[in-house]
């Protein structure tokens, strides 16, 4: 089988996304697949490239937008090529952390409290008040905390806002709940060991936490039965409402016992240090079996999908 590897896009998140694409060639068993890396420079690229590869398969590693969207799912859709992950509307759904937090809390799954602001116009530092300091400030759309701040007060406000609205033109501001981080992988609807996060060197699970070897401690956390229930109960509604399909990584924050979803990952990072492998190295799966699992499950799903639609 000839499998295309999707890494860089345009979107703030390339680095990480070359890295992730990087690490999945690194590790797909060439006894049992033909690998070809696609890099993607721009928009226009995809089509043209992916065409050129002649590919059976595309493994999706990219990040962000012009990615974790649905655009290039959609693209790829229409060349009749099956990818890896969530199709376009759990994509798309995922990706607009506004849109999701609004149906997940229609489901009584909880999220931080919080607020939409459409650009600068909105500002009003007033409503930052009410809400109480400390907020975390960020952009509607994107990951791996680019662009996300810890904001003490209005002094940092202004700032911070600026910042979100340079890279989207819609931001949320939620109020900052202190707890336990903790991250959940969900492979073919089947939770993987829940990984607790403790920042090294900051407040939360920022972008340096996130990718700076030693920038957090990550690793398998023992909760009591009654709360891991709770966190794997939240974790799959977020997933089944959200139409994820194949795998996932669901984010959330454990405050006084009660499960918070931050966000869903359709594309969660595959680099050397991210969670989701870790989490499947807790259960004995290594990264090439984890690999193969996205592969099986991934074709068997397309196929579920297009036959219904007539594609195939």
């Amino acid at each position: 089988m000839k499998i295309g590897v999707i890494m860089g896009g345009i979107s703030s998140e390339r680095e990480v996304s070359l890295q992730t694409g990087q690490e999945i060639v690194n590790h797909l068993d060439r006894s049992r697949y033909e690998v070809v890396p696609i890099v993607i420079d721009q928009r226009v690229d995809l089509i043209t490239k992916v065409q050129q590869a002649g590919i059976d398969l595309a493994i999706l590693a990219l990040h962000g937008q012009f990615g974790e969207d649905g655009t290039v799912q959609g693209a790829l859709e229409t060349l009749g090529i099956p990818y890896t992950g969530s199709g376009v509307l759990a994509s798309s759904l995922c990706m607009n952390k506004q849109l999701s937090k609004m149906l997940l809390n229609g489901a009584g799954v909880h999220t931080p409290v919080g607020f939409c602001w459409q650009g600068l116009q909105d500002y009003d530092p007033q409503a930052v008040e009410r809400l109480g300091y400390p907020v975390i400030v960020k952009p509607n759309t994107g990951g791996s905390s680019i662009g996300i701040q810890l904001v003490h007060n209005e002094k940092e406000l202004q700032a911070a806002v600026q910042e979100a609205c340079s890279l989207d033109q819609t931001i949320l501001i939620e109020r900052y709940m202190k707890g336990t981080e903790i991250t959940c992988s969900i492979v073919d609807g089947e939770v993987l060991p829940i990984i607790g996060i403790r920042s090294a060197h900051s407040e939360w699970f920022d972008y340096k936490a996130k990718y700076e070897a030693g920038g957090a401690e990550e690793q398998v956390i023992q909760l009591p039965p009654v709360i891991e229930q709770s966190v794997r109960e939240a974790a799959l509604a977020s997933y089944r409402l959200l139409q994820c399909k194949v795998y996932a990584r669901v984010d959330m924050i454990l405050c006084q016992d009660i499960p918070y979803v931050l966000e869903v990952n359709t594309l969660p990072g595959m680099t050397a240090t991210s969670l989701l492998p870790k989490s499947a190295a807790a259960q004995n799966i290594s990264f090439s079996q984890l690999l193969d699992r996205i592969i099986a499950s991934s074709l068997h799903e397309r196929k579920q999908e297009w036959g219904k639609m007539h594609y195939v």
